[in-house]
């Protein structure tokens, strides 16, 4: 039971983040699943059946908050979730031992990204224009290709790419990024189901990411106006990085390591990721009191 409720927050924090962010709550909660020892097929396959249910709430919400560009979420969704269903199939296919590294390897990369992406740029400003099918379609694919495999990287990969396009304002990529992601979720899930079948998938752990996330969709598209993505952005990626380097240190393959050098890098780490929390709330404010008209004195009348 205790599993399970912590498996709840957890999804209730990594949909703020990623309602707030259109990020993050793939890589977030499958680094859980791998840290608790779910099989890398078994823990992606368990948060896209999540996601179907907090997609389609996600994408609700911000559809009611006008943050949705439909011919966005036709032009990248049907392409991502052909991805997404082979990148289910390939990550079933795939044996444990050789699974594990990978996904830990792909996660760190995109919590990396995540974490230098927010700390030194935050969110770029849109400039108005027109996004096609062959810059989306492309980017569909290799995002969802990525996200089944990876368990999380629709987000990472179609968010800041859309946002660094200058062509749609990032409320609407936000929400159009996470709206599409319910036919992702739904194609990697049944590419995980007729690959793995059902019996390998823990429904409990389904369940307590589905409450925690249909809880916190509504709330994060209402923040995603009013939430400091910057600072949010640097917290998330940071947490993914310290993750699944710890499940990357417990690795066969690096126990020369040893408890000393493992103790050295997590102090290392937590270092960087305090500085750059430091740097994010600098940068924040700074933009803030940028953007905050300044008022003159009036003058003293003359008498």
């Amino acid at each position: 039971m205790r599993t399970l409720v912590l498996i709840a927050l957890v999804g209730f924090a990594a949909q703020l983040v990623d309602g707030s962010l259109g990020m993050a709550y793939g890589v977030t909660t499958t680094t859980l699943l791998l840290a608790i020892g779910a099989n890398p097929a078994a823990a992606s396959a368990t948060v896209h059946l999540a996601e179907i249910g907090t997609t389609f709430v996600s994408g609700l919400s911000h559809w009611r908050f006008g943050n949705v560009d439909w011919k966005v979420v036709a032009k990248i969704g049907i392409p991502g979730a052909v991805g997404a269903f082979a990148g289910a199939t390939v990550l079933s296919s795939l044996d444990t031992d050789v699974a594990t590294p990978i996904m830990s390897v792909i996660l760190l990369i995109l919590g990396a990204y995540v974490l230098v992406r927010f700390t030194v740029r935050g969110l770029p400003q849109a400039r108005p224009g027109t996004l096609r099918w062959r810059f989306l379609a492309p980017l569909g694919v290799v995002a969802g290709f990525l996200d089944a495999t990876g368990g999380g990287g629709w987000g990472p990969v179609g968010t800041p790419t859309l946002l660094a396009s200058g062509r749609i304002e990032p409320r609407r990529t936000i929400g159009s990024i996470d709206t599409s992601e319910f036919l992702v979720a739904l194609a990697a899930s049944l590419g995980f189901l007729f690959s793995l079948g059902s019996q390998s998938i823990n429904w409990g752990w389904v369940g307590a990411l589905l409450l925690g996330g249909i809880i916190a969709a509504p709330i994060a598209a209402f923040l995603v106006r009013i939430l400091p993505a910057q600072i949010l952005g640097t917290l998330a990626g940071g947490l993914i990085v310290v993750t699944n380097v710890r499940t990357l240190l417990g690795l066969d393959a690096l126990a020369g390591l040893g408890a000393t050098g493992r103790w050295i890098t997590y102090a290392t780490l937590a270092l960087v990721w305090a500085a750059a929390i430091v740097v994010a709330v600098r940068n924040h404010l700074t933009t803030r009191a940028a953007a905050e008209p300044t008022t003159e004195p009036e003058p003293a009348p003359v008498r």
